[in-house]
């Protein structure tokens, strides 16, 4: 299946690149969340005329992105759960857990932004968590887990 994409897609393209997906993930993924638009000749024509736009609107993502990265670098925020004498958590930290710490300190994040690459945190200590802001922009916090 051939799309033209309307914004840079991690590991696929850049915005106004025409690539060749799967039609799965093309029909599922990719034209429901507004990222791509079928490669038809009338399409090409359209997003020809509509480039400028487009183009604007992706580095104003971008611009915001860089900005929220400027706040979030190098913050931290701590939380604290139970824990057993070793330091194991009973339970874990996720990312939605992490995302409202940080709406609460005033700092935007969604949940979708955090990136935990092993998984929740399940240790006492202080652990360094990228925040995916956008496709090129990532922001490094710190989030100290204590016991109670």
């Amino acid at each position: 299946m051939q799309l033209i994409l309307l914004e840079k897609v991690k590991n696929l393209g850049n915005l106004g690149e025409k690539v060749n997906v799967k039609p799965g993930y093309g029909r599922n993924y990719l034209i429901p969340q507004g990222k791509a638009i079928p490669a038809t000749v009338a399409n090409l024509v359209d997003f020809e005329k509509r480039r400028v736009e487009i183009e604007a609107r992706a580095q104003g993502h971008l611009d915001d992105a860089a900005s929220r990265k400027q706040a979030l670098d190098g913050q931290s925020v701590s939380i604290e759960v139970h824990a057993s004498p070793e330091g194991k958590l009973f339970g874990s930290v996720g990312p939605r857990d992490i995302a409202e710490l940080f709406s609460a300190r005033g700092l935007a994040v969604d949940k979708a932004e955090v990136v935990l690459a092993e998984g929740p945190l399940r240790m006492v200590g202080e652990h360094e968590i990228t925040i995916a802001l956008h496709t090129d922009v990532n922001a490094l916090v710190k989030v100290l887990v204590q016991a109670v």
